[in-house]
């Protein structure tokens, strides 16, 4: 079928446009006599060019929501045996994220030009990391697509699950000092100067408690600008040297050594390993090229130098579980369930019910954290502020003691 515009005039002698969808000219022709419009010009449509494709933001990161949710998408469509292409058209154009939407829709033209699905992604790697491709990779080999998209979507979806689980241990004592540190300061820079002018009037000697206050005060209505300058530079100078190679190891090496915060990271480190090996040796990736996508995404760097040191002791023809064992850096039940993993040949499995251990056990952790949390900040807020307050009540006290007598 084709489009064709004509031009024409009706039996009362009105001029008309417009198009017919037809097969041929001639019969779009028939058609418009049929509706008594006498044709005086006819003409194909010619088809639009397609739009020129906007610029993919490579630099931008994919959140791992939306692609949990594309994978699971993507795998329920391959399953139900529609055409690679059409699925990454559909989940393209309905995807919200602009550059996750780009960056589907330009995979689908590598795609249609050729690429294997693994090759036409790895172009992305911001959206599509080494784990994500080399899955792709080995169930494209293999075909069983539809199979390692589900366990894609399975892991991806922990790997969320399991970074929220941190988060919230993280975000609520974050907060609350947040918030200390904002009122405590409103009411040293606001407050306190009213009731040191007061004392200052009655010129009466004030208890050490009300004088290393209203000292604070002066000090930080005085020096307010370069205490947030010299946030913001430890801020910059902090980032700068977590990012460096030194300081992010002394950094996260610090953070295991934590006495409760540490045993959580130490469980999410060893979960997120056992989850991401388990996912790449059950999809068929050799597990040399595991244990370095696996110490990439490990998220300490402590963690991934022990990840490294183990996978060069098994290029040297060792076992997994030897060389994780010397690093110390895994709890010994670990290595003990990976030996039994590798001597009875199932590996794998062995690493996801691992993980599905140690993602309950930092279930476990993360609420009594906030258990615990909870009465300690509500006894520091209430230290702190109930602390000012009655230091400058201790003046008031003291004046209507010596007039009452």
């Amino acid at each position: 079928m084709a489009t064709f515009a004509f031009s024409g005039r009706t039996r009362a002698g009105q001029t008309v446009t417009g198009e017919r969808i037809a097969e041929t000219i001639e019969a779009a022709m028939s058609a418009l006599r049929r509706e008594q419009i006498m044709v005086t010009k006819i003409d194909p449509v010619k088809a639009k060019a397609p739009a020129a494709a906007k610029p993919v933001a490579k630099g931008k990161k994919v959140p791992a929501k939306n692609l949990a949710i594309f994978t699971r998408q993507f795998s329920v469509m391959i399953d139900a045996g529609l055409p690679l292409v059409q699925c990454l058209d559909i989940l393209g154009k309905q995807e919200e994220d602009k550059a996750f939407s780009a960056v589907i829709l330009e995979t689908r033209a590598e795609v249609e030009g050729g690429a294997s699905l693994a090759d036409a992604m790895r172009k992305f790697p911001r959206a599509f990391d080494a784990l994500f491709t080399n899955m792709i990779a080995a169930g494209e080999a293999g075909g069983i697509l539809d199979t390692i998209l589900k366990r894609l979507a399975t892991y991806i979806e922990k790997n969320v699950k399991l970074k929220g689980q941190v988060k919230s241990a993280m975000i609520y004592p974050v907060a609350v000092l947040v918030i200390a540190a904002v009122v405590v300061g409103a009411i040293l820079w606001k407050v306190i100067p009213t009731f040191a002018n007061l004392f200052a009037g009655l010129g009466a000697e004030l208890p050490l408690p009300t004088r290393i206050v209203i000292g604070l005060s002066n000090s930080l209505v005085k020096f307010m600008p370069i205490v947030i300058a010299a946030i913001v530079g430890g801020s910059f100078a902090f980032n700068r040297y977590y990012a460096t190679d030194a300081g992010r190891r002394t950094v996260d090496r610090f953070l295991l050594k934590l006495p409760v915060l540490g045993l959580i990271l130490r469980k999410v480190a060893v979960a997120r390993f056992c989850r991401t090996l388990a996912t790449l040796l059950g999809s068929g990736v050799p597990i040399l090229d595991g244990l370095e996508i696996t110490a990439k995404t490990a998220g300490n760097a402590i963690i991934e130098d022990a990840i490294m040191a183990t996978r060069a002791s098994i290029e040297r023809g060792e076992t997994v579980s030897a060389p994780l064992r010397d690093t110390n850096v895994f709890p010994p039940m670990v290595t003990q369930m990976i030996n039994v993993g590798e001597t009875t040949g199932a590996l794998d499995n062995m690493l996801g019910k691992i993980a599905d251990f140690y993602e309950e056990e930092v279930d476990t952790a993360v609420a009594g954290l906030l258990t615990l949390l909870e009465p300690l900040m509500i006894a520091f807020l209430g230290v702190v502020v109930g602390g000012i307050v009655v230091s400058m009540y201790m003046p008031i006290f003291d004046l209507i003691s010596k007039l009452s007598h």
